[in-house]
């Protein structure tokens, strides 16, 4: 099916699992997945792939998990493999939505049904996308920065890869805030989801703009690589750093008050219900929306869970 609806998926609590109808285990009728992952060096990635394992597991069906290692080549080889397999049924967190188009069309040619998690696609017939509600995550993260710097003050921007279509609406959204409020944002760059890249990008960033007061970066891996650029040039007291994902690492990095707020998503959770999903439509011919919102929340030093 093409996406053509959407659905809001309420959920009273971050820390709450979702409970969803994916009816009974495929016990004595094992199907096998395929989850098409684009970087297991990111943990984002990797709790996505956890909730995909997990669920699986619960639900009695076999999962192979494939790490594209941000190679977009290797997304397409990985795909090959699984249809050489015969999967019965593809999760796809891909590179970016061109890459995932390359992808959903050889699954598609294969009859083999596409769940796509996160990112998006660019084309291609898909059963459903269950992604963050990334433009209000954008706004989030840009109604925080404006809370907390003065309106003349010069902000940053730092995005994912071009192509990624889902994760641009997270700077869609900073960028409307930014405007509402008449902040300028001084420099637009990329560093491509990576961390190392994001340092690179902030030490540019800084000599050309040396009065930044904050920064906001599409991904956390990008943001903490902001963060040692601006401890390096020390000014970790005077650039404002704002993640999104809500990786581990991002939150040991605002209980330091290094970053100031990540905008977090559940990864786990919706590896989780991108196998519910697929269960759902194998099993009980149960047709999923074209859409589902998973929420985001802001999480700052005074709202990080309790561990």
């Amino acid at each position: 099916m093409t996406i053509t609806k959407r659905t809001f998926l309420a959920v009273m609590s971050m820390t709450l699992p979702l409970v969803l109808g994916a009816g009974t285990a495929l016990a004595g009728n094992a199907k096998v997945f395929g989850y098409a992952v684009q970087d297991l060096g990111n943990q984002y990635w990797v709790a996505v792939a956890n909730g995909v394992k997990d669920q699986a597991k619960t639900l009695g069906v076999d999962v192979v998990v494939m790490d594209a290692r941000t190679d977009a080549a290797r997304e397409l080889s990985n795909i090959d493999d699984m249809i050489q397999k015969k999967v019965d049924a593809i999760l796809l967190s891909p590179w970016d939505a061109n890459s995932g188009a390359n992808a959903v069309a050889a699954a598609n040619k294969a009859k083999i049904p596409v769940f796509v998690l996160d990112i998006g696609v660019a084309s291609g017939s898909i059963e459903s996308l269950i992604v963050s509600d990334n433009l209000k995550g954008g706004r989030i993260a840009g109604e925080f920065v404006a809370s907390k710097i003065p309106a003349n003050a010069e902000v940053a921007h730092i995005s994912c890869q071009p192509g990624y279509v889902i994760p641009a609406l997270r700077g869609q959204g900073f960028k409307e805030v930014m405007k509402e409020k008449g902040i300028n944002i001084v420099a637009s760059q990329t560093a491509e989801s990576q961390r190392a890249k994001g340092m690179d990008v902030m030490q540019n960033i800084l000599q050309a703009h040396p009065n930044l007061a904050a920064v906001f970066a599409e991904n956390d891996e990008m943001a903490l690589g902001a963060v040692e650029a601006i401890a390096a040039a020390g000014k970790s007291k005077q650039v404002l750093v704002v993640g999104f994902d809500g990786t581990g690492d991002a939150l040991a990095s605002i209980k330091d008050g290094r970053m100031a707020a990540t905008v977090a998503q559940q990864p786990y959770e919706m590896g989780k219900l991108g196998v519910d999903t697929a269960v759902a439509l194998l099993n009980d011919g149960k047709k999923p929306e074209g859409e589902t919102y998973v929420p985001v929340k802001l999480i700052t030093s005074d709202t990080l869970p309790a561990k």
